[in-house]
């Protein structure tokens, strides 16, 4: 009986504890252009985000009134990439989206989202290329 609460307990735990547990995940602050990143070093991080660009960091995406949680993190076996369950929200709006996220370089990341764009909004959704940013920290 004993063994059956440590292991409901232990399944308990592991079921309520962040999914971001994935190895050797990303890490540092990354910004879509490598110029972004200098002037995110010559101003702040916050200041590009108050401009309208996304940062994108383990723990997800971040701009102005627009984020995506990531929730659930698998490493590819046989890829540097990994398969991302993100729930995200803006104004008004919360959406679930599926990311590839894909090391193309030491310092570049591909995003590519499941989340359809409408083709006549300029907006590019999810998807996209972002490059380390080193000496930046997260938000």
């Amino acid at each position: 009986m004993a063994l059956r609460r440590s292991l409901c307990v232990s399944m308990l735990v592991a079921a309520s504890s962040p999914a971001l547990a994935a190895d050797d995940f990303i890490e540092g602050v990354y910004l879509q252009s490598e110029e972004l990143c200098a002037q995110a070093r010559k101003d702040t991080l916050q200041t590009l985000i108050d401009t309208g660009n996304i940062v994108l960091s383990a723990h997800g995406l971040q701009g102005v009134e627009y984020n995506c949680e990531f929730v659930q993190i698998s490493k590819a076996a046989r890829s540097p990439s990994w398969a991302v369950t993100a729930v995200c929200q803006e104004p008004g709006y919360v959406f679930p989206d599926v990311l590839s996220v894909t090391r193309v370089s030491p310092t570049q990341l591909d995003l590519v989202s499941v989340r359809p764009i409408d083709d006549e909004s300029e907006a590019r959704g999810n998807s996209g290329s972002y490059y380390l940013c080193e000496g930046v920290a997260p938000p």
